[in-house]
């Protein structure tokens, strides 16, 4: 069909479809640990050292991490593998099934804080020892058990319970109390052992398995975490 130009032509343009409206950039999607998460050239992590009274050798625990959502406010640290290194060899077969299984949980994403109870929870048939401080560990394993709980709370997928200011004063000043009240000789011999942090006869504490136990105001008061049996 032929149409009729009746005025001078001065400028063109060459007609194009109309484009579809601009979409909103969508948010990148937050990375969670699973199981397919590549481990990366490098890993930050920590060395914790175990010695134990069982052992002449002392066992060196690596837990190390992989950084998710890196520089995002998403940004998370979660466990990724574990390392259990010795020269005792005398449990070589058992520390490498934990750290493989350990760190297969760690890989496989989810919670896994649930190790630290399981853990904390083996008991040695032998009996369990005090390490320095005066703190009971049923087993060997509870004490990998503890170095986990340790990490989990310094990269934060576990609350920290320590105590506050106004309990560590309220414990540090019973503490002063009750060393005031003991002969000076028995002082003196704590001061000579560096192992001895509480007051000699502390009895063992159910809760945070320290022999800080003692009796203050006629109830027994733990020293460490502040457990009273007087509620």
């Amino acid at each position: 069909m032929a149409i009729k130009i009746d005025r001078k032509i001065v400028d063109y343009d060459v007609a194009r479809p109309e484009t579809a409206p601009t979409e909103t950039p969508q948010a990148p999607e937050i990375e969670h640990m699973h199981e397919r998460v590549q481990r990366p050239e490098r890993l930050e992590g920590k060395t914790y050292k175990v010695k134990t009274p069982l052992s002449d050798h002392a066992l060196y625990v690596t837990i190390n991490d992989v950084v998710l959502n890196a520089g995002t406010e998403h940004e998370t640290r979660r466990p990724f593998e574990m390392f259990i290194n010795s020269k005792n060899m005398d449990h070589f077969q058992w520390i490498v099934a934990l750290t493989r299984i350990v760190s297969a949980v760690f890989r496989k994403g989810g919670d896994c804080t649930f190790l630290v109870e399981e853990l904390k929870s083996v008991f040695d048939p032998r009996g369990g020892y005090f390490k320095k401080g005066g703190k009971f560990m049923p087993s060997l394993v509870a004490e990998i058990g503890e170095i986990i709980e340790q990490h989990l709370k310094h990269i934060g997928l576990l609350e920290d319970d320590t105590l506050d200011e106004h309990q560590k004063a309220f414990i540090a000043a019973k503490r002063a109390e009750i060393e005031a009240r003991q002969p000076q000789k028995q002082v003196d011999a704590q001061c000579d052992d560096s192992t001895a942090e509480f007051p000699e006869g502390a009895q063992l504490c159910g809760k945070c398995h320290t022999k800080a136990m003692v009796l203050m105001d006629g109830c027994l008061t733990c020293l460490n975490c502040g457990d009273s049996k007087c509620g």
